[in-house]
């Protein structure tokens, strides 16, 4: 059985995209887009697990999580990035 990991999503909201970007600094390249933040964080699950499939494929190993899942108060939009954690 595969080990559970959670790696650390940031979520900002993108006035060019109007929209929310979600981006997992552990894993590069891998990013979602929502027009909420709930969709943003679940596209954003499914980017994650494509990306480990993809680097499972690759025969490459799994990255350990370097920074910390932490879970942030809403904040209003123009204050930075909101901190969730996704476990894959």
């Amino acid at each position: 059985m595969a080990r559970i990991r959670e790696y650390l999503v940031e979520l900002f909201w993108s006035d060019a995209d109007e929209g929310f970007i979600a981006i997992a600094p552990d894993l590069p390249g891998c990013s979602a887009f929502g027009e909420t933040q709930e969709e943003a964080v679940h596209q954003m699950q499914d980017a994650m697990l494509s990306w480990l499939q993809a680097c499972q494929n690759m025969g490459r190993p799994l990255p350990e999580p370097l920074t910390k899942p932490q879970r942030a108060p809403p904040e209003p939009r123009d204050r930075g990035p909101d901190r969730t954690a996704a476990t894959v």
